[in-house]
């Protein structure tokens, strides 16, 4: 989330984008190994994933 953050703060670049797309591309890599390891579909897998980092649950005190 932060490299996208800092890659939309600016006018696009190459470079500026490079980490975003360098975190994307080792995200869905992580997904895809998980789902074929786990045995569950890689789309539910990555909606879930996506879910809890932009959704989180309130953690209880």
């Amino acid at each position: 989330m932060a490299e996208q953050q800092k890659a939309h703060a600016e006018p696009y670049t190459e470079e500026g984008s490079a980490a975003w797309r360098q975190a994307a591309e080792t995200f869905q890599a992580a997904v895809t190994a998980h789902a074929e390891a786990a045995g569950v579909p890689r789309h539910e897998l990555e909606t879930a994933m996506k879910k809890a980092v932009l959704h989180p649950e309130p953690e209880g005190d």
